[in-house]
């Protein structure tokens, strides 16, 4: 099991572009990923759906824990925490 907090650096936090693409990367890994923002561990998310992820209203400067179980665990928290830290391609 990996885990990892990170912080939504991007101007729009984690909006309806930037869920999307999360979720679409997280789908391609057999692992399974769970979000929880680090100010109330008790709201967490499937890091595969993309009405859970936009439930996590995540604004920018919000920290999330990531928690990745599985096969491919390392390129998958990889693959997330580059995406979150390059914006999400936005900025």
């Amino acid at each position: 099991m990996q885990q990892r907090t990170v912080t939504i650096i991007n101007r729009l936090g984690l909006h309806a572009r930037a869920a999307a693409k999360l979720v679409k990367l997280a789908a391609r890994h057999k692992s399974r990923i769970t979000l929880a923002r680090a100010d109330a561990p008790q709201k967490s998310a499937d890091a595969k759906s993309i009405f859970s992820v936009l439930l996590l209203a995540a604004t920018q400067n919000t920290s999330i824990e990531i928690t990745v179980e599985g096969s491919d665990e390392e390129l998958a928290m990889e693959a997330l925490c580059r995406l979150i830290a390059d914006k999400f391609g936005e900025e």
